[in-house]
Protein backbone atom coordinates (compact mmCIF):
# COMPACT_ATOMS: atom_id res chain seq x y z
CA UNK A 1 0.00 0.00 0.00
CA UNK A 2 1.03 3.84 -0.67
CA UNK A 3 1.58 4.76 2.69
CA UNK A 4 3.95 2.35 3.57
CA UNK A 5 7.07 4.24 1.28
CA UNK A 6 6.15 7.32 4.03
CA UNK A 7 8.82 8.28 6.10
CA UNK A 8 9.34 6.46 9.52
CA UNK A 9 8.87 8.96 12.05
CA UNK A 10 11.06 9.04 15.71
CA UNK A 11 7.91 10.14 17.60
CA UNK A 12 3.71 9.51 17.05
CA UNK A 13 1.88 11.49 15.08
CA UNK A 14 -1.62 11.74 14.47
CA UNK A 15 -4.21 13.78 12.75
CA UNK A 16 -7.93 14.90 14.13
CA UNK A 17 -10.68 16.14 13.28
CA UNK A 18 -14.53 16.61 13.81
CA UNK A 19 -17.96 17.65 13.17
CA UNK A 20 -17.48 16.64 9.52
CA UNK A 21 -21.98 15.92 9.46
CA UNK A 22 -22.19 13.75 6.53
CA UNK A 23 -19.99 15.83 4.08
CA UNK A 24 -18.36 12.84 2.01
CA UNK A 25 -16.09 15.82 0.65
CA UNK A 26 -14.66 16.14 4.22
CA UNK A 27 -14.50 12.61 5.12
CA UNK A 28 -12.93 11.67 2.09
CA UNK A 29 -10.07 14.35 2.19
CA UNK A 30 -9.82 13.29 6.23
CA UNK A 31 -8.75 9.86 5.04
CA UNK A 32 -6.46 11.23 2.23
CA UNK A 33 -4.58 13.37 5.34
CA UNK A 34 -2.93 10.31 6.62
CA UNK A 35 -0.63 10.13 3.12
CA UNK A 36 -0.60 13.99 3.32
CA UNK A 37 0.41 14.32 6.39
CA UNK A 38 2.17 11.38 6.90
CA UNK A 39 0.08 10.62 10.06
CA UNK A 40 0.20 7.10 11.98
CA UNK A 41 -3.19 7.63 13.48
CA UNK A 42 -6.32 9.16 11.99
CA UNK A 43 -9.37 10.55 14.90
CA UNK A 44 -12.43 11.25 14.25
CA UNK A 45 -14.03 12.71 17.32
CA UNK A 46 -17.56 12.55 16.01
CA UNK A 47 -21.00 14.14 14.63
CA UNK A 48 -20.20 12.52 11.85
CA UNK A 49 -24.03 12.25 10.10
CA UNK A 50 -25.81 14.30 8.32
CA UNK A 51 -28.96 16.51 9.64
CA UNK A 52 -30.61 16.81 5.97
CA UNK A 53 -32.39 14.75 3.63
CA UNK A 54 -33.24 15.78 0.03
CA UNK A 55 -36.19 14.52 -1.51
CA UNK A 56 -35.46 13.90 -5.19
CA UNK A 57 -38.83 13.49 -7.24
CA UNK A 58 -39.38 11.22 -10.18
CA UNK A 59 -40.99 13.01 -12.83
CA UNK A 60 -42.49 11.88 -16.50
CA UNK A 61 -39.75 14.15 -17.68
CA UNK A 62 -37.22 13.51 -15.54
CA UNK A 63 -36.27 14.42 -11.26
CA UNK A 64 -36.94 17.52 -9.28
CA UNK A 65 -35.53 18.68 -6.52
CA UNK A 66 -34.92 21.46 -3.99
CA UNK A 67 -31.35 21.86 -2.74
CA UNK A 68 -30.15 24.67 -0.74
CA UNK A 69 -33.46 26.54 -1.70
CA UNK A 70 -32.58 26.16 -5.54
CA UNK A 71 -35.01 24.31 -7.44
CA UNK A 72 -32.98 21.55 -9.88
CA UNK A 73 -34.25 19.80 -13.28
CA UNK A 74 -32.35 16.49 -13.82
CA UNK A 75 -32.95 14.76 -16.98
CA UNK A 76 -31.44 11.54 -16.89
CA UNK A 77 -29.53 9.48 -14.68
CA UNK A 78 -25.81 10.70 -15.55
CA UNK A 79 -27.05 14.11 -14.41
CA UNK A 80 -29.07 12.76 -11.78
CA UNK A 81 -25.69 10.62 -10.80
CA UNK A 82 -23.96 13.87 -10.28
CA UNK A 83 -26.27 15.54 -8.68
CA UNK A 84 -26.36 13.11 -6.02
CA UNK A 85 -23.03 13.35 -5.04
CA UNK A 86 -23.36 17.03 -5.12
CA UNK A 87 -25.51 17.00 -2.20
CA UNK A 88 -23.36 13.82 -0.68
CA UNK A 89 -20.80 16.16 -0.66
CA UNK A 90 -22.63 18.94 1.34
CA UNK A 91 -23.50 16.29 4.30
CA UNK A 92 -27.39 16.34 2.56
CA UNK A 93 -28.57 13.03 1.91
CA UNK A 94 -30.36 12.44 -1.32
CA UNK A 95 -33.65 10.62 -1.42
CA UNK A 96 -35.38 9.43 -4.69
CA UNK A 97 -39.08 9.19 -4.40
CA UNK A 98 -41.83 10.23 -5.98
CA UNK A 99 -44.79 12.74 -5.39
CA UNK A 100 -47.07 10.48 -4.11
CA UNK A 101 -45.28 9.34 -1.44
CA UNK A 102 -43.64 12.56 -0.87
CA UNK A 103 -47.21 13.90 -0.15
CA UNK A 104 -47.88 10.98 2.34
CA UNK A 105 -44.63 11.65 3.90
CA UNK A 106 -45.74 15.44 5.05
CA UNK A 107 -47.97 13.85 7.56
CA UNK A 108 -46.38 10.61 8.75
CA UNK A 109 -43.38 12.14 10.76
CA UNK A 110 -42.53 8.12 11.97
CA UNK A 111 -42.09 7.14 8.74
CA UNK A 112 -39.93 10.19 7.66
CA UNK A 113 -37.57 9.44 10.94
CA UNK A 114 -37.33 5.73 9.80
CA UNK A 115 -36.18 6.88 6.19
CA UNK A 116 -33.61 9.28 7.43
CA UNK A 117 -32.20 6.78 9.78
CA UNK A 118 -31.90 4.41 7.21
CA UNK A 119 -29.83 6.83 4.78
CA UNK A 120 -27.74 7.22 8.35
CA UNK A 121 -26.66 4.01 8.71
CA UNK A 122 -26.20 3.35 4.91
CA UNK A 123 -23.85 6.56 4.64
CA UNK A 124 -21.60 5.22 7.72
CA UNK A 125 -21.74 2.07 6.24
CA UNK A 126 -20.52 2.63 3.19
CA UNK A 127 -17.11 5.31 4.85
CA UNK A 128 -16.37 2.63 7.04
CA UNK A 129 -16.12 0.05 3.81
CA UNK A 130 -13.87 3.26 1.70
CA UNK A 131 -11.71 3.35 4.97
CA UNK A 132 -10.96 -0.51 4.88
CA UNK A 133 -10.10 -0.33 0.75
CA UNK A 134 -7.92 2.93 1.10
CA UNK A 135 -6.05 2.22 4.32
CA UNK A 136 -6.30 -1.42 5.34
CA UNK A 137 -3.05 -3.07 4.91
CA UNK A 138 -0.92 0.64 5.44
CA UNK A 139 0.54 1.39 8.82
CA UNK A 140 -2.51 3.79 9.48
CA UNK A 141 -4.71 3.17 12.37
CA UNK A 142 -8.01 4.55 12.25
CA UNK A 143 -10.29 5.46 15.40
CA UNK A 144 -13.88 7.32 14.50
CA UNK A 145 -16.73 7.40 17.09
CA UNK A 146 -19.82 8.58 17.30
CA UNK A 147 -21.14 12.48 18.64
CA UNK A 148 -24.02 13.34 20.58
CA UNK A 149 -25.71 14.36 16.97
CA UNK A 150 -25.36 10.70 15.72
CA UNK A 151 -27.82 7.60 16.80
CA UNK A 152 -26.65 4.94 18.78
CA UNK A 153 -26.83 2.18 15.84
CA UNK A 154 -24.05 3.70 13.86
CA UNK A 155 -21.97 1.99 16.70
CA UNK A 156 -22.98 -1.41 15.55
CA UNK A 157 -21.93 -0.72 12.17
CA UNK A 158 -18.77 0.42 13.09
CA UNK A 159 -18.28 -2.70 15.40
CA UNK A 160 -18.43 -4.80 12.68
CA UNK A 161 -15.42 -3.51 10.88
CA UNK A 162 -12.43 -5.91 11.31
CA UNK A 163 -10.35 -2.06 10.54
CA UNK A 164 -12.25 0.65 11.50
CA UNK A 165 -11.99 1.16 15.73
CA UNK A 166 -15.01 2.65 17.84
CA UNK A 167 -12.71 3.13 20.57
CA UNK A 168 -15.79 5.31 23.15
CA UNK A 169 -16.04 3.72 26.44
CA UNK A 170 -12.76 2.28 26.97
CA UNK A 171 -9.17 2.61 26.32
CA UNK A 172 -7.10 2.36 23.80
CA UNK A 173 -3.47 2.67 23.17
CA UNK A 174 -1.62 4.15 20.82
CA UNK A 175 1.60 3.35 19.59
CA UNK A 176 2.27 1.32 22.95
CA UNK A 177 2.65 4.88 24.62
CA UNK A 178 -0.36 6.86 24.89
CA UNK A 179 -3.93 6.01 26.40
CA UNK A 180 -7.00 7.11 24.78
CA UNK A 181 -10.11 7.19 26.25
CA UNK A 182 -13.52 8.47 24.24
CA UNK A 183 -16.61 9.89 24.45
CA UNK A 184 -19.04 11.28 22.07
CA UNK A 185 -21.85 12.20 24.60
CA UNK A 186 -22.57 16.23 25.73
CA UNK A 187 -24.27 17.97 28.05
CA UNK A 188 -28.01 18.71 27.53
CA UNK A 189 -28.19 20.93 23.75
CA UNK A 190 -31.55 23.30 23.27
CA UNK A 191 -32.09 20.59 19.83
CA UNK A 192 -32.30 17.79 22.42
CA UNK A 193 -29.88 15.59 20.38
CA UNK A 194 -29.81 11.57 20.01
CA UNK A 195 -26.65 11.56 22.90
CA UNK A 196 -26.91 13.94 25.52
CA UNK A 197 -27.27 13.47 29.18
CA UNK A 198 -26.40 15.57 32.75
CA UNK A 199 -23.41 16.85 33.57
CA UNK A 200 -23.60 14.11 36.40
CA UNK A 201 -23.72 10.96 34.10
CA UNK A 202 -20.79 12.52 31.72
CA UNK A 203 -18.66 12.10 34.86
CA UNK A 204 -19.69 9.09 35.95
CA UNK A 205 -18.76 8.13 32.10
CA UNK A 206 -15.37 9.49 32.12
CA UNK A 207 -14.54 8.29 35.70
CA UNK A 208 -15.37 5.14 34.72
CA UNK A 209 -13.18 4.81 31.61
CA UNK A 210 -10.05 6.55 33.79
CA UNK A 211 -10.54 3.75 36.51
CA UNK A 212 -8.78 2.12 33.62
CA UNK A 213 -6.26 3.79 32.98
CA UNK A 214 -2.57 3.39 34.00
CA UNK A 215 -1.16 6.86 33.58
CA UNK A 216 -2.87 9.52 33.36
CA UNK A 217 0.12 11.97 32.70
CA UNK A 218 0.19 10.05 29.24
CA UNK A 219 -3.89 10.05 28.51
CA UNK A 220 -5.52 11.74 25.81
CA UNK A 221 -8.95 12.87 26.04
CA UNK A 222 -10.92 12.35 23.23
CA UNK A 223 -14.25 13.81 24.35
CA UNK A 224 -16.38 15.25 22.18
CA UNK A 225 -17.86 18.49 24.39
CA UNK A 226 -15.26 20.69 25.19
CA UNK A 227 -14.53 22.05 28.67
CA UNK A 228 -16.50 24.83 30.12
CA UNK A 229 -15.29 28.19 30.27
CA UNK A 230 -12.67 28.07 27.40
CA UNK A 231 -12.21 30.04 23.89
CA UNK A 232 -12.77 26.41 22.50
CA UNK A 233 -16.43 26.22 24.09
CA UNK A 234 -17.40 30.07 22.88
CA UNK A 235 -20.72 30.14 20.85
CA UNK A 236 -23.30 32.45 20.56
CA UNK A 237 -26.22 32.83 22.79
CA UNK A 238 -29.83 32.01 21.63
CA UNK A 239 -33.37 32.65 23.33
CA UNK A 240 -36.16 30.52 23.48
CA UNK A 241 -37.03 30.25 19.59
CA UNK A 242 -33.05 29.22 19.63
CA UNK A 243 -32.69 32.65 17.39
CA UNK A 244 -29.47 34.40 17.89
CA UNK A 245 -28.97 36.98 20.66
CA UNK A 246 -27.42 40.29 20.09
CA UNK A 247 -26.84 43.37 22.28
CA UNK A 248 -27.08 45.75 19.46
CA UNK A 249 -24.88 44.73 16.44
CA UNK A 250 -22.54 42.66 18.87
CA UNK A 251 -23.13 38.86 18.78
CA UNK A 252 -23.78 37.79 23.08
CA UNK A 253 -21.32 34.98 23.48
CA UNK A 254 -22.17 31.84 25.96
CA UNK A 255 -19.90 29.25 26.65
CA UNK A 256 -21.39 25.43 25.73
CA UNK A 257 -18.67 23.34 27.42
CA UNK A 258 -19.34 21.06 29.67
CA UNK A 259 -18.93 21.23 33.71
CA UNK A 260 -17.62 17.54 34.19
CA UNK A 261 -15.29 17.70 31.43
CA UNK A 262 -12.89 20.61 33.10
CA UNK A 263 -13.06 18.99 35.62
CA UNK A 264 -12.07 15.75 34.75
CA UNK A 265 -9.34 18.01 33.01
CA UNK A 266 -8.15 19.70 36.21
CA UNK A 267 -8.33 16.44 38.17
CA UNK A 268 -6.31 14.66 36.15
CA UNK A 269 -4.13 16.49 34.21
CA UNK A 270 -3.73 14.40 30.70
CA UNK A 271 -1.55 14.85 27.97
CA UNK A 272 -4.17 16.40 25.60
CA UNK A 273 -7.38 17.26 25.05
CA UNK A 274 -9.24 16.66 21.59
CA UNK A 275 -12.65 18.57 21.56
CA UNK A 276 -14.99 19.35 18.79
CA UNK A 277 -19.14 20.08 19.13
CA UNK A 278 -18.38 24.00 18.56
CA UNK A 279 -17.87 24.33 15.26
CA UNK A 280 -17.17 28.13 15.52
CA UNK A 281 -14.88 27.80 18.29
CA UNK A 282 -11.38 26.73 16.74
CA UNK A 283 -8.38 27.29 19.37
CA UNK A 284 -6.11 25.96 21.52
CA UNK A 285 -6.19 26.56 25.28
CA UNK A 286 -4.15 25.35 28.51
CA UNK A 287 -6.07 23.59 31.67
CA UNK A 288 -2.73 23.84 34.06
CA UNK A 289 -0.74 20.82 32.16
CA UNK A 290 -3.23 19.93 29.41
CA UNK A 291 -3.10 21.40 25.75
CA UNK A 292 -6.77 21.31 24.50
CA UNK A 293 -7.59 21.59 20.88
CA UNK A 294 -11.01 22.50 19.38
CA UNK A 295 -10.01 22.53 15.39
CA UNK A 296 -13.53 23.78 14.39
CA UNK A 297 -15.79 22.90 11.40
CA UNK A 298 -16.83 23.81 8.42
CA UNK A 299 -17.89 20.77 6.87
CA UNK A 300 -21.20 22.15 4.80
CA UNK A 301 -18.16 24.16 2.56
CA UNK A 302 -15.83 21.44 1.84
CA UNK A 303 -13.55 22.28 4.37
CA UNK A 304 -12.08 19.47 6.46
CA UNK A 305 -10.55 21.26 9.70
CA UNK A 306 -8.01 19.64 11.70
CA UNK A 307 -5.18 19.41 13.71
CA UNK A 308 -1.81 17.48 13.37
CA UNK A 309 -0.51 16.75 17.13
CA UNK A 310 3.35 15.53 17.70
CA UNK A 311 3.59 13.16 20.90
CA UNK A 312 7.48 12.00 21.74
CA UNK A 313 8.68 10.65 25.01
CA UNK A 314 5.45 11.55 27.23
CA UNK A 315 4.75 14.98 25.56
CA UNK A 316 3.22 16.99 23.51
CA UNK A 317 6.21 17.85 20.87
CA UNK A 318 4.17 20.08 18.58
CA UNK A 319 0.55 20.82 16.96
CA UNK A 320 -0.62 22.55 14.22
CA UNK A 321 -4.22 23.64 13.09
CA UNK A 322 -4.94 22.91 9.46
CA UNK A 323 -7.58 23.74 6.82
CA UNK A 324 -7.84 22.20 3.63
Amino acid sequence: MYLKVNKPLPFTRLFFATDIHGSETTYLKFLNAAKFYNVQYLILGGDITGKVMVPIVKDSDGFRANFRGIEHFIKDESQLQEFEKKVRATGYYPYRTTREELQLLKTDEKRIQEIFHKLMLENVENWVRLAEQRLKGTCVKIFITGGNDDIPEIKDIIHKSDYVIDPEDKVVVIDDKYEMISLGWSNPTPWNTPRECSEEELERKIEDMMSQVKDAKTCIFNIHVPPINTIISECQKLDENLKPVFEGSEPVLISAGSVAVRKAIEKYQPLLGLHGHIHEARGVVKIGKTICINPGSESSEGILRGVIVNLHEGSVKSYQLTSG
